[in-house]
């Protein structure tokens, strides 16, 4: 036995020492060695053969699938026969040309190129099997429909999504496959229910802002063609089968989450449904607020953290006890441990939302992997790992892609694993305390590379970076360790009915862990910024995960070093000097420092989104503006804007102004010498973002949708 020990660890050391002689052979070497731009270059050359000859490729594979589904979701119209066959005619030649010259480099480019290909046609794919028409003009009526899902429910109200939506009493038939309905808390609906009401359905909205979330892209997706509320009573009229497992699952959320209500209250009780339910519809938005401001914000939505919490802390359990006992010592202790794991982690991703909880779906696979290799005996955290869970999420489900959810979890395990597989001169601790200061250390460390692996992603997605996140995190690991285990052991006692007690000592957690929350964010006050990106910064940061994914040395380094400056230089975006809802009467523009109404109501959804991304608040009205029953004049130092009500004032404002913005027809005209945003461009492109460019004297213009003649919508095509 001390035998094997000794030449396992003697293993060990030689390929410590292999490792960082490599990278140091790899990286370009000292100058006083001699080292110039040619040594350079031929250490760069290395450390890329090196990566392809060790099948790093395959880690690049989920990259080209999302390649091919951005250049699908950029074009502007949907793609041809034509085209699909003349696609998949090049990966077939490629593929044929590899086999029959033997060419290990041909047959590379080919797979890569069968994996673009197919990530080009994956979303074509789920409309064909999941995709639906969309509602173009609301809908009223009383309308039958089966309760297909609950997403959330409350004291006041109930969101679920339904279909086999079939009209009754002379209502319109509809065409959509599903709808998301708000309705009242009463009655109690679960999946499998049948329902009947009088509804008002209604398109679903386009994104608010250009570049920002497409609400009915990924509605399109999922099969959701409508939006809509109750108009009057709910009724139920046929109850589903208790033997349906959706059904079920729901009805132990209900339960689960009634037993936190009667423990925890406010905050703690919406916090500890996000955390062991993955519900975050209570949360409120001064408490999302202060968490993302700490860097938080994480936490409380299932993903890595929490089911390595409680698959990993099973998985150790069981270990331990099993190890315990004598009579067990032959047993495969560590694959039942294992198995046990991948168990815990699938039930509590079904108890989390199932696949459509991208990061916890995420998560597990990455988990069952890890367990997987653990159950063959082999290395658990690789890249490759990596690359297999992202190659499933995106055949499952590939419009997850452009989710936030999405790209902020894989960057984070990007990063992590790609630092982990870097030489790592740390020793072992030896003491109580090292190993103490080890953790603690090894906290900030992750904290801080997951931070600067999702940090491009969160600053395009939310605007708002959390410069004390490292911090955040370090002080608030005991909370977060105490409300995961004392909320695992309320699940497995609440079959005796004694979860009350470990749902409080979690709600002392979640106190805890929102002080620290609250502190951070104070600390923070000053520091924050409120960053705008190009779009083509979201493209980038993928090519930087792949580079830093693909190579094993020091050289994975250089793609995100070299993406850094050219963000600041070239990828930040101007503040729009005006804002044009397309479905209300708000338009807001700049005046000062800040931004006002001339038009619209403080406080609509449109406003709010725009307060919340560019983190300003909107005043209710505009400093320059004069209204009379015709229109208004918003005069600015720098332009003037019309805003007509009346017909009768184009005769007056054509021309007069550097734009002109009607919700009724403008006659020919007053497109001369004017920019002009009339109901056809409104209706087309939805909202409108302007930024005024004084070297040439006229508006840049933006509409949030560009992309008219694609199935997913709304707008005429």
């Amino acid at each position: 036995m001390s035998a094997r020990v000794g030449r396992i660890v003697a293993g060990q050391e030689a390929w410590t020492v292999r490792t960082n002689r490599s990278a140091r052979q790899q990286w370009p070497p000292r100058p006083e060695d001699g080292a110039g731009l040619v040594s350079a270059g031929r250490s760069f050359l290395t450390a890329f053969t090196h990566a392809a000859e060790n099948r790093r490729l395959f880690v690049v594979l989920p990259f080209s699938m999302i390649a091919g589904l951005v250049l699908y979701a950029l074009m502007y119209d949907e793609p041809t026969s034509p085209l699909l066959l003349g696609g998949a005619g090049i990966v077939v030649f490629l593929l044929l040309t590899a086999g029959l010259t033997h060419s290990l480099n041909v047959l590379r480019i080919a797979v890569q190129l069968s994996a673009f290909w197919f990530g080009f046609c994956l979303l074509p794919a789920h409309a064909a099997l999941f995709g639906t028409p969309m509602l173009a003009f609301p809908a009223y009526g009383v309308y039958e429909a089966h309760v297909d899902e609950v997403l959330s429910a409350d004291d006041s109200q109930r969101r679920v999504v339904v279909s086999q939506i079939v009209p009754r009493e002379g209502a319109r038939p509809l065409d959509i496959r599903r709808a998301r309905l708000s309705l009242p808390a009463e009655p109690e609906l679960r999946p499998g229910d049948r329902l009947r009401a009088a509804l008002r359905l209604a398109p679903v909205p386009g994104p608010v802002l250009p570049g920002s979330h497409d609400g009915q892209f990924h509605a399109y997706f999922i099969g959701v063609g409508a939006y809509g509320g109750a108009t009057g009573a709910v009724e139920r009229i046929i109850e589903g089968s208790d033997s349906d497992l959706g059904r079920k699952v729901q009805g132990l959320r209900d339960f689960i989450a009634a037993r936190i209500d009667l423990a925890l209250h406010g905050s703690s009780a919406a916090i500890g449904k996000s955390m062991v339910m993955g519900d975050q519809s209570d949360i409120s938005d001064e408490t999302r607020d202060v968490m993302a401001a700490s860097g938080l914000a994480h936490i409380y939505s299932i993903s890595g953290l929490h089911l390595s919490i409680v698959a990993g802390g099973l998985y150790w359990l069981v270990r331990l006890l099993l190890a315990s006992l004598p009579a067990l010592v032959t047993w495969p202790i560590k694959q039942i441990a294992a198995l046990i794991g991948i168990v815990a982690a699938f039930l509590y991703l079904l108890l989390a939302g199932g696949v459509d909880n991208v990061p916890a779906f995420r998560s597990t696979l990455m988990l069952a992997l890890i367990f997987g290799a653990v159950l063959a005996g082999r290395q658990a955290l690789t890249m490759r790992n990596v690359a297999i869970a992202a190659i499933v999420v995106i055949a499952i489900d590939p419009a997850s892609v452009f989710r936030p959810s999405f790209q902020l979890s894989f960057a984070a395990v990007i990063g992590l694993i790609g630092i982990y597989e870097l030489p790592r001169p740390f020793a072992a601790a030896s003491t109580r305390l090292e190993r103490l200061w080890h953790l603690v250390a090894a906290t900030a460390w992750t904290s801080f590379i997951a931070g600067l692996a999702t940090l491009l992603f969160s600053a395009y997605h939310f605007q708002q970076t959390a410069p004390l996140s490292v911090l955040g995190n370090v002080m608030a690991l005991p909370f977060v360790g105490l409300i995961m285990w004392a909320g695992v052991v309320a699940m497995l006692v609440m079959p005796l009915g004694l979860d009350g007690f470990f749902f409080q000592i979690m709600g002392w957690g979640i106190d805890g862990m929102l002080l620290v929350a609250e502190i951070v964010a104070h600390w923070s006050e000053g520091l924050t910024g409120n960053p705008l990106l190009a779009n083509w910064t979201l493209i980038g940061g993928l090519v930087a995960l792949a580079w830093f994914g693909f190579l094993e040395n020091r050289w994975r380094l250089l793609a995100p070093a070299l993406l850094v400056p050219l963000v600041f230089l070239f990828g930040l975006e101007p503040r729009p000097d005006v804002l044009i809802a397309d479905s209300t009467q708000a338009i807001a523009v700049r005046d000062g420092e800040t931004m006002a109404l001339a038009s619209g109501r403080a406080g609509s959804f449109a406003v709010n989104v725009w307060s919340r991304n560019y983190q300003t608040e909107i005043a209710a009205n505009h400093s320059g503006t004069v209204c009379d029953s015709l229109g208004c004049i918003v005069q600015t130092p720098d332009f003037s804007i019309a805003i007509i009500r009346n017909a009768a004032a184009f005769a007056e404002d054509c021309g007069r102004h550097d734009l002109l913005v009607a919700r009724i027809y403008p006659p020919a005209s007053c497109f001369a010498g004017a920019d002009v945003i009339g109901p056809a461009q409104l209706a087309a492109g939805g909202v409108h973002w302007l930024h005024w460019n004084a070297h040439e004297g006229r508006f840049d213009i933006r509409p949030a949708m560009v992309n008219l003649n694609r199935p997913w919508r709304v707008s005429p095509r």
